[in-house]
């Protein structure tokens, strides 16, 4: 029989992002609402970048 794992749960980001809400709804950090959701956001942005790096060099390559 197979032993199946299921890591259901939260990741660090998901926890960050529960810790800053958490305390910017209860006033106590004035942080921008921006910083608040960064947990979220920011592993997406650099995703992008680096992805968007890879492509760039993909088609510079191709092109020397």
């Amino acid at each position: 029989m197979e032993k199946k794992n299921n890591y259901g749960g939260i990741g660090i980001a998901e926890a960050l992002f529960l810790v800053f809400l958490t305390l910017k709804l209860t006033d106590n950090i004035d942080w921008s609402w921006w910083w608040v959701t960064s947990p979220l956001w920011i592993p997406v942005a650099i995703f992008v970048v680096v992805m968007g790096i890879g492509v760039l060099g993909i088609l510079l390559k191709d092109k020397l």
